[in-house]
């Protein structure tokens, strides 16, 4: 029987305790000091608008069409490309140096 007795009296102290524990849960803290876990992230570097995208697909497509007719040498048309694909390759570093500044 005194078993029983302080099994119970473990049970009580247990669920007080667990009580206790899920009501601190449920206070507004500080929100202002814990990190948001919800909504978007701003993004570090502002992203390419529709009119660059399409501007750079105009170009991309005028190169390539200029290529085809004639209208610029082959060696015309591998120094652009050189320079879209050197600036292709510095872009992702230096606007990591940007972002960490």
């Amino acid at each position: 029987m005194l078993a029983v007795g302080k099994q119970r009296s473990l049970s009580r102290i247990s669920g007080l305790i667990l009580v206790l524990a899920l009501a601190g849960c449920n206070s507004t803290a500080d929100l202002a000091t814990y990190p948001s876990v919800y909504g978007q992230r701003p993004a570090a570097m502002q992203q390419m608008t529709d009119e660059e995208a399409v501007n750079m697909q105009e170009r991309l497509t005028a190169l390539a069409g200029q290529r085809r007719s004639g209208a610029i040498s082959e060696a015309e048309y591998q120094r652009r490309l050189k320079e879209l694909q050197l600036l292709a390759e510095r872009h992702g570093p230096d606007a990591l140096k940007e972002i960490e500044n």
